[in-house]
């Protein structure tokens, strides 16, 4: 069964409190990773620096510093695919070229296991 999530063209949304602050619209998906265009709002904004602190510590090899900028990202977003409800824990990393791409787990019990 195909998972109506990750098909392309799904639209999943990045939310801060109750304000949609981006669009991510599935363009492929190669798992355990899905990859989106995304389509920003202003809220946006305020984030831009974590998701770009992110990309650096990786480039960099600075793993604890890019765990500590997605600890904040989740900590302040939260990401829903199209049915609405949120997913217990993702890793987002969205680029400076308007792409993101994405791992998540629908309930906490997969996330620890």
């Amino acid at each position: 069964m195909t998972n109506p999530n990750l098909g392309t063209g799904s639209t999943w949304r990045l939310l801060h409190q109750d304000e949609e602050i981006a669009r991510l619209t599935v363009t492929e998906t190669d798992m355990p990773w899905v990859f989106a265009e995304v389509q920003t709002f202003p809220g946006f904004e305020e984030f831009r620096p974590l998701f770009a602190g992110q990309e650096r510590a990786l480039e960099e090899g600075e793993w604890e510093r890019a765990d500590a900028h997605g600890d904040r990202i989740r900590g302040s977003l939260t990401l829903t695919p199209p049915d609405g409800s949120p997913v217990a824990e993702y890793m987002l990393r969205v680029y400076e070229d308007g792409t993101a791409g994405w791992r998540w787990y629908a309930d906490q019990a997969a996330a620890v296991s």
